[in-house]
């Protein structure tokens, strides 16, 4: 995710809502009935019809091909909204899906479609290139974060209207997509009937806000954070960090305000009662996006591995830490030297002297970590849904 690497500063703020927006001019609004105008949808599957085949790795080096299958008959959906991707020269994106939009999917999304049918608008974000001129102090570029959004609020409208049926929705989201889906619980969601319809909102990236000790009030009026896996209504949220590099005062993300505390869910507590993580690591590099997988190779023992991600149960584990103003998902790798995997997971924000920039934490893979406990927290509550 080279791309994202050298913007530090800005995307970190409109992670959490802090970019503010020049004088903006109207812009006509989206058709969200013309298929095009969405990365997937049921009826034009494009980002999301992609292969997802994975190996799974064993602690004890054993290999094992699970082969991905989209769920044809799902009962529920989801509804994702992609972090800053766009390197469009523009302020803000236009509305044709470059690779970086394509790719995103297939980081963060496409295997969802085991859980669910898939939903995941375009939308006009703030680009890449907007953020990179705010850092360097160019303000000729005025980015309209109030754009974006209001093309969020009106796919969704348009999903509800044509697709939902009374169906149960997950919203997903990571970064500026997290923030935009915040804005939408809060202004469209909560106090409404269509409360009642959400699963769950999965905020990943981002900083969601409660009163210490609290698990609801802040960020949100009404829905609480998830304290169980088939819990309905509730908010999934954390921003991850390395055991070894906890999140320096100068850190983006966990960081409470007031007398409010960044909130965190434990995503392996949720899924399965433990601390170990499922992670789903990409084994190939896509356009615009680098291998999440180690320098060298993900066991000692490997055979050809040739599936574009590899499944790693167990390789990480993940306990949620509040201490000096932060709370955030602290990620071990667990080295066991009777465990011929890799001790090496890359993740990591650089600065462009090759530095790690230690306030990000784990963002650029802050899903991927989690992506089986995710889905299994889709399948647990999924089965709440239908028997409530």
């Amino acid at each position: 995710m080279n791309f994202r690497q050298s913007t530090f500063t800005a995307l970190g703020a409109l992670a959490l809502g802090g970019i503010g927006s020049g004088a903006a001019i109207a812009q006509p609004a989206v058709d969200y009935s013309e298929p095009d105008n969405w990365l997937c949808r049921p009826d034009n599957p494009r980002a999301c019809a992609i292969d997802m085949d994975s190996t799974i790795v064993h602690a004890d080096g054993r290999l094992a091909r699970e082969a991905f299958g989209r769920q044809s008959e799902a009962v529920v959906d989801c509804f994702y909204v992609y972090p800053t991707v766009s390197q469009d020269s523009t302020a803000n994106s236009d509305m044709e899906a470059g690779p970086e939009e394509m790719s995103v999917i297939r980081s963060q999304f496409a295997r969802m479609g085991a859980e669910c049918r898939q939903f995941a608008p375009l939308y006009r974000q703030v680009t890449l290139t907007a953020l990179r001129a705010g850092m360097s102090g160019d303000s000729s570029m005025s980015p309209d974060r109030a754009l974006g959004y209001g093309d969020v609020r009106d796919a969704w409208h348009h999903y509800l209207e044509e697709y939902n049926d009374g169906r149960g929705v997950v919203l997903v989201g990571h970064s500026q997509g997290s923030g935009v889906l915040a804005r939408l619980i809060a202004e469209e969601i909560e106090g409404t009937a269509v409360q009642d319809r959400i699963l769950s909102a999965m905020l990943i990236g981002t900083t969601v806000r409660v009163p210490e000790g609290e698990v609801v009030g802040g960020t949100f009026r009404e829905m609480p954070l998830c304290e169980a896996g088939d819990q309905l209504g509730c908010i999934i949220t954390y921003a991850s960090f390395r055991s070894t590099t906890p999140p320096p005062d100068g850190a983006l993300f966990g960081r409470g305000s007031g007398d409010s505390m960044a909130a965190c869910t434990n995503p392996a507590r949720l899924a399965y009662g433990r601390d170990r993580l499922h992670a789903y690591m990409s084994n190939q590099a896509a356009e615009g996006f680098a291998s999440t997988g180690p320098s060298s190779a993900w066991t000692s023992e490997e055979d050809n591995i040739n599936t574009p991600f590899v499944s790693l149960p167990g390789l990480l584990s993940a306990e949620c830490v509040n201490e000096d103003g932060f709370h955030y998902l602290s990620v071990t790798v667990n080295a066991d030297p009777a465990d011929p995997r890799t001790d090496e997971i890359s993740g990591d924000v650089m600065n462009a002297d090759g530095s790690i920039n230690e306030g990000w934490g784990l963002h650029l893979i802050d899903m991927n970590i989690a992506m089986g406990d995710l889905q299994r927290i889709i399948r647990r509550q999924t089965s709440a849904w239908l028997s409530r």
